[in-house]
């Protein structure tokens, strides 16, 4: 896979590690994404359970599950960011942080792992033969009644933030530009992130001979309140989190998160 145009993009763009390094803890919003996440992965973890985590960017999930004792196994695309990330192993981790590609797990033989993380790579694919590719191997190295965790990017949220809030749409609207004239997102390579609908993922995920376990809305509708959380006592944020993990299953709320996750079942 080493021709593929988008692997040369993703290691200019994570060239130094810290754009993935900073961003799950550069803030109280950024870290409820983290803190969702965890939460959902914690329902599922028992005694002995093995970890794959697929994308593991600078390792903040895989060091934090080997860190509580789990073997842990994670693989990582972008040199930058897997050299971050063996620099943060302890000796006494059961972690196993490999270069490789989310299309290529043959290093991992079937039913291996009791839960799956895919948290990064399908930001960045975008030819629908590589989605199904992913996604079939993440499947394939996952036990029996194993969990896999795949995570998307939406759409709307970026638009209203990105676009409306900090005022980029206005550049970036029209033909063979970031948004389309009809308000869609132009996926292409070169702009690096694959943003999607709420619809397009649940299409994606009916294709695969798993269980639906549930929908997420990891960060839910967080950046629009930047600001107001970030400004949150620690006791006022404590809160926003026990709302945002109340209603963060609703289907009609999960379509303006910034993140999802899908929560399957083998």
């Amino acid at each position: 896979m080493a021709d593929r145009n988008i692997d040369s993009i993703l290691n200019s763009f994570y060239s130094d590690g810290s754009a993935e390094e900073e961003r799950l803890i550069r803030d109280k919003m950024h870290h409820i994404e983290f803190v969702t996440t965890t939460k959902y992965i914690d329902r599922y973890l028992k005694a002995g359970s093995r970890i794959l985590e697929v994308g593991t960017g600078t390792g903040i999930y895989s060091l934090y599950y080997a860190n509580k004792g789990y073997q842990v196994d994670a693989l990582e695309l972008v040199e930058a960011n897997l050299d971050v990330m063996k620099s943060k192993i302890k000796d006494n981790m059961k972690i196993k942080a490999i270069q490789g590609n989310a299309l290529d797990l043959s290093m991992y033989e079937d039913n291996t792992f009791d839960i799956t993380l895919v948290l990064g790579p399908l930001y960045h694919l975008f030819k629908k033969n590589e989605e199904d590719k992913a996604m079939e191997e993440a499947i394939r190295v996952t036990k029996p009644g194993g969990k896999i965790l795949v995570a998307f990017i939406l759409f709307d949220l970026t638009m209203l933030t990105w676009g409306f809030q900090d005022k980029n749409i206005y550049d970036n609207y029209g033909d063979n530009k970031q948004v389309t004239l009809d308000f869609k997102p132009n996926n292409s390579e070169d702009l690096i992130f694959n943003m999607r609908y709420f619809d397009e993922v649940k299409n994606l995920v009916s294709k695969f001979n798993v269980k639906n376990v549930c929908y997420v809305a990891t960060d839910g509708v967080g950046r629009l309140m930047k600001d107001v959380i970030n400004n949150m006592t620690d006791e006022e944020y404590e809160m926003y989190i026990k709302y945002h993990l109340s209603v963060c299953e609703r289907e009609d709320l999960i379509g303006y998160s910034g993140h999802i996750l899908a929560v399957l079942e083998k």
